[in-house]
């Protein structure tokens, strides 16, 4: 199959197949055939993208331009950072629309909820093919649009409430963003980034950018929407955390500032250090926090710091570690999160310190989180070992070894918060008898979870499968030969 009709699928598929889920009201047995479409719609997302990875192992590159109307043009680039990307968001939004067959059964509005989750993927999908900024803010909006109606799914009134605050806070750094292209294109007169590689930009565009980046993936300050999305189901959390939401924002800091444009040397040096202060900040919330949710929201904020100074440090190691961190972390973050729902719902609560003793009625899920957890801590041989070794080792390369220090000590929080997290949930005796059951999700529920879990070791067992098409992108990201990094 040619690399268009691949295109096509991954990014045409979840789209178009979205608008279809309202049609399943027509027919008998509407829970069951639309949960197995939204599956398939899935699952054939995944399988598209992984047939590109011979394409982005390659080394080469495709540039394809669509004439949507008279002098604009959809331009889509295909190549080893986008492929990565791709393969990486349509997996965990395939294992998280599994997850939500058993646990959104009883829910209302099931129509919606698979329609928008679907129309998620997609927009991720347009966006990481995209190399014309007009389309790739056209997908950041609709994946603004989606997190709004997801957030708020149970309608109640606080609820809607926070899902607003997560618009307006990323609809904000949107509009910067958009007028820092707007910058750009004053300057250079095309949004083409395939047309502005290696070029200077000014300081305004670059912070107008950065805003928009830093709101959507929840740096500090702009980070005070996403523990509040906890209010969302444990499916919508993960996906927002581990699978599409925040790492648009990283994704496009990659596309937008390591593979087109040039960051001055001052500019990446300060990203640097707001992402280590941002990083250190949410690592602190997390461990005076007792919401599981809001626990790993924070570490999410703070995972994400690393992943940006992976990027700012410009080096081949940093940007590498950056890119596996996405993957390492996208799969521990996601078994957490959908771990977290079986936890809500076999006790009915999400503070910690009622619970106690829940590895004797939730063996899986408890070995489950504590694997995802060595991985966001970054314990050897899990895949965040190898992307925390690699990102604070870019920072060390860059003349920076406070940053790598302040690195570390952020990471042995990272240890503390997550360890008590386990410690109060799973060990011990149980604190409050009033909670429901202690007892284990459905075996599709807990089985996506253990195959995360595994995944987040395998990652770090055999980190040179990833690492090969991560090195691949490189060249294009960095001036450093690819073959300075380890493991290959």
């Amino acid at each position: 199959m040619s690399v268009e009709m691949l295109l096509v699928i991954v990014i045409g598929l979840p789209l178009v197949g979205s608008l279809c889920i309202p049609l399943f009201r027509l027919v008998q047995s509407e829970v069951r055939l639309r949960a197995a479409y939204a599956v398939a719609i899935a699952i054939l997302t995944n399988f598209a993208s992984w047939c590109l990875i011979p394409f982005g192992l390659s080394g080469k590159t495709d540039r394809f331009v669509l004439s949507v109307w008279p002098g604009l043009d959809w331009v889509l680039v295909v190549d080893a950072l986008s492929i990565f990307m791709a393969v990486t968001a349509s997996f965990l939004g395939m294992m998280i629309i599994i997850y939500s067959i058993d646990y959104m059964r009883e829910q209302k509005h099931l129509s919606e909820y698979y329609l928008v989750v679907l129309l998620f993927i997609g927009s991720m999908m347009g966006l990481v093919f995209s190399a014309h900024l007009i389309f790739l803010y056209l997908f950041w909006e609709m994946s603004s649009f989606a997190s709004w109606r997801l957030i708020g799914f149970y309608r109640k009134p606080e609820f809607v409430e926070k899902s607003g605050k997560a618009f307006l806070i990323t609809f904000f750094g949107a509009v910067c963003m958009l007028l820092g292209f707007l910058l750009l294109f004053e300057t250079f007169g095309t949004f083409d980034l395939t047309v502005v590689r290696g070029s200077a930009v000014g300081g305004i565009a670059i912070l107008l950018i950065l805003l928009g980046m830093f709101s959507k993936s929840a740096t500090v300050p702009l980070h005070t929407w996403l523990p509040d999305a906890g209010v969302a189901p444990s499916t919508v959390t993960s996906l927002l955390h581990a699978a599409v939401l925040v790492k648009i924002g990283l994704y496009a800091f990659a596309r937008i500032f390591n593979y087109a444009l040039v960051l001055p040397d001052n500019w990446r040096t300060a990203i640097m250090w707001v992402a280590l202060l941002s990083a250190f900040i949410s690592a602190c919330a997390a461990l005076l926090e007792n919401n599981i949710k809001r626990i790993l929201a924070y570490s999410t904020v703070s995972q994400i710091g690393y992943i940006f100074i992976g990027f700012a440090s410009y080096t081949a190691i940093g940007v590498a570690g950056a890119l596996l961190y996405i993957l390492a972390h996208g799969l521990a973050k996601a078994g957490l999160f959908l771990a977290a729902g079986i936890i809500e719902h076999g006790t009915g609560t999400k503070d910690i310190t009622r619970m106690g003793g829940l590895s004797k009625g939730m063996p899986w899920t408890a070995m489950a989180f504590l694997l995802c957890s060595f991985s966001i801590i970054g314990l050897p041989p899990f895949g965040g070992f190898f992307a925390k070794f690699m990102v604070l080792s870019g920072a060390m390369q860059t003349g920076q070894p406070w940053i790598a220090a302040f690195g570390l000590v952020t990471a042995s929080l990272t240890l503390l918060y997550l360890l008590r997290a386990y410690t109060l949930i799973f060990t011990g005796e149980a604190r409050d008898t009033t909670m429901h059951a202690h007892h284990e999700g459905t075996r599709m529920m807990v089985g996506v979870v253990v195959v995360l879990a595994f995944l987040a070791l395998l990652s770090g067992i055999v980190v040179h499968l990833p690492i090969a098409l991560i090195s691949e992108a490189l060249p294009r990201l960095v001036h450093t030969a690819a073959e300075q990094l380890p493991f290959i």
